[in-house]
């Protein structure tokens, strides 16, 4: 946006201020900040993958090992580290994507799960001489009060 400043219509003085074609970026930034704080406090919230409830029990092991996870959704299909599997498939499947020294598996199961189905599950790991760790939550004080 021009204007002249004390100009008597005679056309322009020689100091006189011409346009400025600067864009002014504070809006921008302010709107990218913003989105910025948006998406931090989001990300934490966010959880992917598979939905599994795990039971919850009184005392829980602690392991900090890497090892290949089984989970068994409510309807019974099995996951091999987010893959879906055929139950049948698993040890076969464990030796070839962890390699021959995997010697455990973690079987993370939905508390609505068929016992049978996790039943399998557990044979199948330890037919393929594996050892397999079933992994729970621990019960929460808050919820003993109820």
């Amino acid at each position: 946006m021009a204007f002249s400043m004390g100009s008597n219509g005679r056309g322009r003085r020689r100091g006189s201020i011409g346009a400025v074609s600067e864009i002014n970026v504070v809006p921008l930034v302010d709107v990218v900040l913003v989105l910025l704080i948006i998406f931090m406090l989001t990300a934490q919230v966010m959880e992917f993958g598979l939905e599994i409830d795990v039971p919850k029990v009184k005392q829980e092991a602690k392991s900090a090992q890497e090892l290949p996870v089984v989970s068994v959704t409510k309807s019974g299909q099995p996951y091999l580290n987010e893959r879906a599997i055929n139950i049948n498939d698993i040890g076969d499947e464990v030796h070839k994507r962890f390699g021959e020294k995997t010697s455990a598996v973690y079987i993370r199961a939905d508390k609505e799960c068929t016992w049978e189905v996790l039943a399998q599950v557990v044979s199948e790991v330890k037919a393929a001489k594996l050892d397999a760790r079933l992994v729970t939550k621990a019960e929460d004080i808050a919820d003993k009060k109820r």
